[in-house]
């Protein structure tokens, strides 16, 4: 009990809260999940078979469906543009990281814009929330779903040659497997004989 001229200590001060404690151990989780990069990859594909699954059976929620294909879309682009376009440093003049653009420069890695940690922890959370919208039939809108299929799939093919023209004028590959080897002159003499 607190007397005169004290005040009772508050909830809060006590230690941390409920919320901050949930978000400690979710990031823990988030943390020891790093390594398990086919486990990961693997849920979140079952979860989108899942979720594709139940919009087949239920024939509805395909504005649900659309955003969801767009969201992953734009963080499929994310994944594969370099986190420094040259595009926008080549009209800059300011030194900073850019892709190596001839074969005797230096070797620099491809650095994404969008971690590949990052890019399945969105995914597969845009895929659950998505889940959780079919629940409520507020959301099944009543579309004509060709059309939107045609529309994301012109909205596809135009940003992927869009991507892909970029990776080409700029020559870059976002799926690089470890550093590169070289072989030593020693190594390529012996192999000729």
């Amino acid at each position: 009990m607190a007397t005169v001229g004290e005040t009772p200590a508050s909830p809060t001060s006590r230690g941390p809260s409920l919320w901050s404690r949930l978000n400690a151990r979710y990031q823990k989780f988030l943390d020891d999940l790093v390594p398990y990069r086919g486990g990961r990859w693997g849920f979140c594909i079952c979860t989108l078979l899942v979720y594709i699954i139940r919009i087949y059976f239920l024939q509805g929620w395909y504005i649900v469906t659309y955003a969801l294909a767009i969201y992953l879309l734009s963080l499929f682009i994310a994944f594969l543009s370099p986190k420094f376009d040259p595009a926008v440093e080549e009209d800059t003049d300011e030194d900073g990281p850019s892709l190596p653009t001839t074969s005797n420069e230096e070797f620099k890695p491809f650095i994404r814009r969008l971690p590949e940690f990052k890019f399945w922890h969105s995914m597969t959370r845009a895929i659950l929330i998505a889940f959780i919208c079919t629940f409520f039939s507020i959301l099944n809108i009543p579309v004509f779903w060709p059309i939107l299929l045609i529309y994301f799939i012109v909205l596809f093919a135009v940003t992927m040659k869009k991507q892909i023209m970029h990776m080409i004028k700029y020559k870059y590959l976002p799926f690089t497997h470890g550093k590169r080897r070289y072989q030593s002159k020693d190594d390529t003499s012996s192999s000729s004989l």
